[in-house]
């Protein structure tokens, strides 16, 4: 797949995120009223809260516009701000780079990539 093209990709993918995930993101309240939890808000570009939606709409984003990473072959899901990576990715460098981006999204307080699996040729 070219550069063009899985840029392309992830843009049409991220709107569409964006776009499915703006009623859900706008009922997803702050899970408490503690100033210190609520600060999440101040790293990122929006005044809006981090949610779970966001987080996981970010990460989606990164992976795909993400060299050495295929971001259509991960799954993400977000509870609580812990990120949840599932698939099949064809090395471990792909792998740990999924990881690493993902880590890196604010919000995200830890990285479960248990399921994130690294295909038996690249194994070898």
């Amino acid at each position: 797949m070219t550069n063009t093209t899985r840029n392309l990709l992830a843009a049409s993918l991220a709107l569409g995120m964006v776009l499915g995930t703006s009623t859900a993101m706008a009922k997803d309240p702050p899970k408490t009223t503690d100033h210190a939890a609520m600060t999440h808000a101040d790293k990122h570009d929006s005044a809006e809260p981090v949610t779970d939606s966001w987080i996981t709409t970010k990460v989606k984003t990164d992976l795909l516009t993400s060299k050495n990473v295929p971001g259509t072959e991960v799954k993400v899901e977000t509870v609580n701000g812990v990120v949840t990576l599932t698939g099949t990715v064809a090395s471990q460098a792909e792998h740990d780079k999924a990881v690493r981006v993902t880590q890196q999204i604010k919000g995200v307080k830890r990285v479960d990539a248990a399921n994130l699996k690294v295909a038996a040729t690249a194994a070898r």
